[in-house]
């Protein structure tokens, strides 16, 4: 299906799971992949409405591509040589790993570890092993990622560890080259369904062949001209040319939008049309064309004015008994936010800004969470790194060297390290006694979590290390540290409910996991009584009645590193392969709205210290005139004030004066 924006993607495939249902077929056969645990969760829901039947919804399989990837994994991990203990590194784990790599290795400069996984995690998307990574010329980056890649696998595995593309490429591997196990999750699902797959990367794409390589009894739904996240391995090719990659394929569009106005939909379309590879479609809506407004289409002198023409037309919008959760601000890169802030709190219009620090990311939740994991899994390296002196025990740097030393040079892992190390005569005392105590806390945990289960060991670890001490010691007010103790907290809940549905130490691997899983889950947003502001990427899958689409210039939307290719040293949303995805992306920004959209750009900015001019955006040129509304904020700042606006304002002052 080649469903437009607002078109109703989801619906096709839940109401394709109920016919399927409804026509006799096993709901334990049908398997339906998406991207998020939020959109998984809301199929899951729909499907038992439409059905009559939760129980009947819970047979199904509806789940992420990574959590499809570890259901098969951990039944099959015998057969890759996992242990029953391993555990799934997330981003910060990963940094970690590159970054204790990169010290040993004899680099002549510094470099970003993130860009770094940004390269191998795309090598691992587009199904490229460590030995067949080629680096390319006079690309430092590219260069120490060949070099890294090997070496970071080798510690994945040493630690019993997996990171989220090992999810999907591993299992692939596993289905392609075990015969006995590919034929049996083959047998096991006899219909497959995707969502979003226009966001799919190749290796998602290789899981989907394996899976119906038997019967290709496949439906997917997507929007070619909503594919923005090839900066994270998505690849457009994989809908475009669907049809060749599954001969036989019946292609249907889905052009009817239940969302926008027929104004915001003609943008839409005027704007993507411009783009060359492309499936042709073209939105339409049946709602009433007397409910359209124009397009509002306001020119700033410069940012803080834009930033402030945004804050009062909001403020006027409440006014009107507009809801402020109606409201979203869009944005092509998160520095724009700056003014914007300013000004929405001058006019103290609520607000919140999505994309930040998620909660399971936070470094009191992970401390807590590192002390399980390394309790479940003591190859778990990076866990122990993190709390081997955490709180202080006086287990310092050169400590931490030594035991390094000691392990690599006995090819053995960190923990044996530290039993070695600790029966050896000629280390001091103190240092051992910390080391013990710290060996000693971590079994003593692992043990009370099958006598007491996991909360109440939890509780009886944190008085141990008195961490909430800690947590208030180290932070600058009572507030900020009631409120990282009010995290915990939030972990303790978290567990409670979990070991009241489920006990054991398998259950716990399985919610320590799932925890790594939600934390690389970009989909955590509620829409609720402020203000949205949210980047583009951001913005998918959301939509509200009035948008605010601002910064609409060239070097902004398209970014500037669109324009320049040669720019090679990048590793986010800024790095785009050309234009024509940075059209997508302001054609997703377009259909975000459903009722009014503003967009807004400015005629200079300041950068570094110079104000420069600049051109408006070839999308907003290629917005027909006739569907505009153009304001000029500089000639209305400087237009002359009516006569009776100004007697009016001096009637309304004396008023207050009692004049």
């Amino acid at each position: 299906m080649l469903a437009g924006a607002g078109s109703g993607k989801t619906r096709v495939i839940t109401h394709r799971i109920a016919r399927l249902i409804s026509d006799g077929v096993d709901p334990k056969s049908i398997a339906a992949m998406t991207f998020t645990n939020k959109a998984a969760a809301e199929m899951r829901e729909r499907v038992g409405a439409l059905v009559s039947s939760r129980k009947v919804a819970k047979e199904l399989t509806i789940s992420t591509f990574h959590s499809l990837g570890l259901n098969i994994l951990k039944q099959e991990r015998k057969q890759l040589g996992f242990p029953r203990g391993f555990v799934i590194y997330d981003t910060a784990d990963q940094l970690g790993i590159l970054r204790e790599l990169l010290r040993k290795v004899k680099a002549d400069r510094r470099y970003d570890v993130k860009a770094i996984l940004t390269r191998i995690s795309l090598a691992k998307s587009a199904f490229v092993a460590p030995e067949d990574y080629d680096p390319l010329e006079c690309d430092d980056y590219d260069e120490i990622a060949a070099e890294l890649y090997p070496k970071y696998q080798r510690a994945l595995r040493a630690y019993a560890a997996v990171d989220f593309d090992d999810l999907i490429t591993e299992t692939v591997r596993l289905l392609q080259t075990n015969d006995e196990v590919g034929d049996r999750w083959r047998k096991k699902y006899d219909y497959v369904l995707v969502d979003e797959y226009q966001d799919t990367n190749r290796s998602q794409l290789l899981l989907v062949k394996q899976l119906v390589a038997a019967h290709n009894n496949l439906c997917v739904v997507g929007d070619d001209d909503q594919s923005i996240y090839s900066w994270r391995g998505a690849d457009p090719s994989n809908i475009l040319g669907f049809s060749r990659m599954f001969p036989g394929a019946k292609v249907v569009k889905l052009e009817q939008n239940y969302r926008s106005s027929s104004t915001i939909l003609a943008a839409a379309n005027a704007v993507i049309v411009n783009n060359a590879k492309r499936h042709d479609k073209k939105l339409w809506t049946a709602r009433p064309n007397n409910l359209d407004v124009l397009i509002n289409a306001a020119v700033a002198p410069d940012a803080a004015a834009e930033a402030r023409f945004v804050a009062q037309e909001i403020d006027r919008l409440r006014k009107d008994d507009v809801p402020m959760g109606d409201i979203a601000i869009l944005y092509r890169s998160n520095r724009q936010t700056r003014l914007l802030e300013e000004e929405l709190r001058m006019h103290e219009v609520p607000y919140v800004i999505y994309g930040g620090q998620q909660f399971f990311e936070r470094k009191e939740v992970k401390d807590v969470i590192a002390y399980l994991r390394i309790a479940l899994n003591q190859r778990d390296e990076i866990s122990l790194r993190r709390i081997i002196n955490y709180p202080t025990r006086g287990i310092g740097t050169t400590t931490i060297e030594r035991l390094t030393n000691f392990a690599n040079s006995r090819k053995s892992s960190m923990w044996n390290a530290l039993i070695k190390v600790a029966q050896q005569d000629d280390i001091r005392a103190t240092t051992k006694n910390a080391i013990v105590d710290f060996t000693t806390q971590v079994m003593r945990l692992r043990e009370a979590i099958k006598e007491v289960g996991v909360v109440n060991a939890t509780r009886a670890l944190i008085e141990e290390i008195d961490l909430y001490g800690d947590l208030r010691n180290s932070t600058p007010t009572i507030t900020a540290g009631q409120r990282r103790i009010d995290n915990v907290e939030h972990l303790m809940r978290s567990l409670s409910r979990h070991e009241a549905k489920h006990a054991g130490r398998e259950a716990l691997l399985d919610y320590l996991r799932q925890l790594s899983l939600e934390s690389n889950d970009d989909e955590k947003r509620v829409v609720g009584a402020e203000v949205s502001l949210t980047t583009l990427h951001g913005s998918k899958g959301l939509e509200f009645p009035v948008v605010f689409l601002i910064g609409l210039e060239e070097e902004l939307l398209p970014h500037a590193r669109t324009l320049a290719p040669q720019a090679t040293d990048v590793n986010d949303p800024d790095h785009v392969s050309d234009v024509s995805e940075e059209r997508r992306l302001a054609y997703v920004g377009i259909t975000r709205a459903k009722d009014r959209l503003y967009l807004t750009r400015t005629s200079a900015r300041q950068q570094r210290g110079k104000i420069v001019e600049r051109v408006p955006s070839r999308f907003l040129l290629e917005i027909p005139d006739e569907l505009l509304e153009e304001r000029d904020l500089t000639a209305e700042a400087e237009a002359p004030v009516e006569s009776d606006e100004v007697r009016s304002f001096f009637q309304n002052f004396g008023d207050q004066l009692d004049f």
